[in-house]
């Protein structure tokens, strides 16, 4: 609970993991013998905030997370929902499942499990400013626009880009009005930052370490377990 708000926090973990191709969804992949999915769970427990928690996963997977459940507990009220073909559709399953009283909704991917307790809480502090808000950091790199996949087409201004994370962090019925905005208007989003601003509503940056990275890739693998080793809640 924040300042009297019921707060739901969404895992999304339903995704192929079809770049990892190790023939298990990356969620329930290990670091240091504990699943991916783990380490997330047990990081947004310890907000201080969340109330609630909904476990999105394909149905295929029910095994995989009742063995995450029983070894390890969930320490906080939740729900397990199925994912849907998409993303959105899997996170719209979880919307329009979470509790009633919910006032604030926060979204994370299950297999981004570096995130700080102390950037959760932040990000459920500051998402009244105007409804919205997102860990971000600087891109780093140059970045070329190509219109074919060949030839560069333009240049961005790196200083005006931001990659963004998880969570996202939303006031309930800003993200339900852009969920069904999307689904009446008959278009996907990237993440749902980007169904917001289709709204009108402006997203809040929150500057965050580059260290929350999404595992994806067998490379992400052996970049997390070096992490483990030196990230702290």
């Amino acid at each position: 609970m924040y300042n009297s708000n019921f707060v739901t926090a969404f895992i999304a973990a339903a995704g192929m993991g079809k770049r990892m191709n190790m023939g298990i969804n990356k969620q329930f992949l290990t670091i240091n013998d504990i699943p991916i999915l783990a380490h997330t769970i047990k990081k947004l427990e310890k907000s201080k905030y969340i109330d609630f928690l909904v476990i999105i996963i394909k149905n295929t997977d029910i095994s995989y997370l009742g063995e995450i459940i029983n070894r390890f507990k969930i320490n906080i009220d939740y729900k397990i929902v199925y994912g849907g073909k998409e993303r959105q559709d899997s996170i719209y399953n979880g919307l329009i499942n979470m509790p009633d009283q919910t006032d604030i909704v926060l979204t994370h991917d299950g297999a981004r499990p570096f995130v700080s307790v102390d950037k959760i809480d932040e990000a459920i502090e500051e998402v009244f400013e105007t409804g919205a808000c997102v860990l971000a950091n600087r891109v780093k790199d140059t970045i070329k626009v190509s219109l074919d996949g060949k030839l560069v087409n333009y240049t961005p201004n790196r200083d005006m880009l931001w990659q963004v994370q998880t969570p996202q962090v939303f006031k309930a019925e800003i993200l339900l009005k852009a969920y069904n905005q999307a689904y009446s208007e008959d278009y996907y989003g990237t993440d749902d930052c980007s169904l917001v601003e289709k709204t009108g509503v402006k997203v809040k940056l929150i500057n965050n370490s580059y260290d929350n990275i999404k595992i994806t890739t067998k490379e992400d693998l052996q970049i997390a377990s070096t992490l483990i080793k030196k990230v702290k809640d």
